[in-house]
């Protein structure tokens, strides 16, 4: 993990012990979205997972959020198994996921409220992590009124709000052009050194995978397993022009391609009888 700031970390170690997810397909058969999968994340890490479309990132992450099980297999953070959705996992979603009917501020607020924290201390707290993105003179517009790249600064300043140990993020900045993901890219490490809360990102993007990553799992093709994991020993912030940047690029989009060709292979094998 690098050592560039010396924030006290505020997240949870998280274990994956032999997970494997098993679905039923439309016609009755079982489709093995992942198989026997087992990682170590460490407290205030960030970890990113990239891989081929249908490997079974987001799968991984519905489980470690609480929104589905496992087929077989323990996730536990802290030591204590997932049994369910929990505030002190936070998910920021590519979709924001905000509540239309709430302000900027009450979107943030809605966690807050959950937990129990009083009306005054919760609206403190919401323009604490508005200031945080950049928000805060937006307090009280509706949801409708932002663009993309500031409904994802909401999603980020809810997620952070209330104090979660683990942020979940889905390839939060995929439907954003390029230069408000740059930003966004930029804010989210500030956020994450500050606040050093263990954070799993996934995405289809290997730029940013390296440009914001402790560690990174490249997965194969479905089913998914561990293909390969690289860590990022790297200061932020990172020169994405560098030739060391390039190196660890370099080798993921070579392991990528490998999984893709086996992939290809093995589907036109099927079609073919």
């Amino acid at each position: 993990m690098n050592t560039d700031d010396t924030s006290r970390p505020g997240g949870k170690p998280i274990t994956i012990d032999a997970v494997t997810k098993i679905y039923a397909s439309r016609t009755g058969e079982p489709v093995e979205a992942l198989k026997p999968f087992s990682l170590d994340i460490g407290t205030g890490e960030f970890l990113v997972l990239v891989g081929p479309s249908g490997c079974g990132k987001s799968t991984l992450l519905n489980m470690l959020a609480g929104f589905a099980d496992p087929s077989a297999g323990v996730i536990r953070v802290d030591g204590q198994p997932i049994d369910g959705p929990d505030i002190d996992r936070g998910m920021v979603f590519q979709s924001y996921a905000l509540f239309p009917w709430l302000t900027v501020r009450g979107n943030v607020e809605f966690g807050l409220e959950r937990k129990g924290v009083a009306r005054r201390k919760r609206s403190e707290i919401a323009m604490e992590h508005l200031q945080l993105v950049g928000l805060r003179d937006f307090a009280d517009k509706h949801v409708s009124e932002l663009s993309g790249g500031m409904k994802q600064r909401v999603a980020i300043a809810r997620a952070f709000a209330t104090e979660p140990s683990v942020i979940l993020m889905d390839e939060p900045f995929g439907a954003l052009d390029a230069l408000t993901r740059r930003l966004l890219q930029r804010e989210l490490l500030r956020i994450w050194r500050e606040r050093r809360r263990t954070v799993v990102f996934v995405t289809h993007s290997v730029p940013e995978a390296v440009f914001l990553a402790d560690r990174i799992v490249v997965m194969t093709a479905r089913p998914g397993e561990i293909k390969s994991t690289i860590t990022v020993d790297l200061p932020h912030p990172r020169d994405t022009g560098s030739d060391a940047f390039r190196d660890i690029e370099g080798g993921i989009y070579a392991d990528l391609d490998a999984e893709l060709a086996r992939s290809f292979a093995q589907e036109g094998s099927a079609v073919g009888g």
